[in-house]
């Protein structure tokens, strides 16, 4: 009767078997638990890192980055041919109000899709490069304007995660010429008359005159900027230019 009580060597060994495999399953299963769990902390770690790098004022210039800036200054001196023409005009601030629109529409498109400190500097250089055959001026007020308008929207904003950055230093930028140029044009250069005498180059030296200029240069640049700020959203809402 004891022998019929005793359980088979077999039956034992079967149920440690299976005992080990049951902790094998559940260690396995906690190990898959923990990797599935990791994702999305290691995600969220991604997204949290690649927001934090996006409110950054200096961050890292890309190749596509300096490409798509290139491209814009390049728009600014197509659009911009008519320069030679209207700048033979004794008017004071004729220039900037016949280029307003376009030196304001692809600088706000270039800072809206590269957003990052210097967008508008490297913009302002490469068209400063080829004003600067044609006008030495323009070329340091473009560069300098364009350093100013930086350091406002600097101040200001703090960085160009919002499209408000953008359109401030659109706006700003191409109306900074104007002080300059007045006082270049009024006090430090000047051109001679028939008679030998020096004389001012520009028709209407009436500060008055300067300033319904100046207004009207003010008014093209908000618009054209304004313009800009919405052909980006609808670029990057169609998916042809992202962010």
């Amino acid at each position: 009767m004891e022998e019929d009580k005793k359980i088979p060597p077999s039956c034992g060994d079967g149920q440690n078997a299976e005992a080990d495999a049951a902790k094998a399953l559940i260690a396995n299963t906690e190990e898959i638990e923990a990797g599935v769990s990791a994702v999305p902390a290691a995600e969220t770690s991604g997204t949290e890192t690649k927001a934090d790098d996006e409110g950054k004022l200096f961050r890292k210039y890309k190749i596509k980055d300096i490409v798509f800036l290139a491209i814009m200054a390049a728009c600014m001196l197509v659009t911009g041919a008519i320069m030679p023409l209207v700048g033979q005009i004794p008017l004071f601030g004729i220039v900037q109000l016949c280029l307003g629109l376009q030196f304001s529409v692809f600088p706000v498109i270039g800072m809206m899709k590269v957003r990052k400190a210097g967008a508008l500097l490297f913009m302002s250089v490469c068209c400063g490069v080829v004003l600067v055959f044609m006008s030495t001026i323009m070329f340091v007020c473009t560069v300098i304007c364009a350093l100013i308008a930086e350091g406002l929207t600097a101040l200001i904003f703090r960085n160009y995660k919002r499209d408000g950055a953008s359109l401030f230093a659109g706006i700003l930028f191409f109306p900074c010429t104007l002080p300059f140029l007045y006082v270049y044009y009024n006090f430090l250069y000047t051109v001679t008359d028939e008679t030998g005498e020096a004389v001012s180059a520009f028709i209407g030296t009436d500060p008055w005159i300067a300033l319904g200029m100046s207004a009207a240069v003010l008014a093209v640049c908000f618009a054209g900027s304004l313009i800009g700020m919405l052909v980006s959203r609808e670029l990057r809402k169609s998916g042809v230019m992202k962010k």
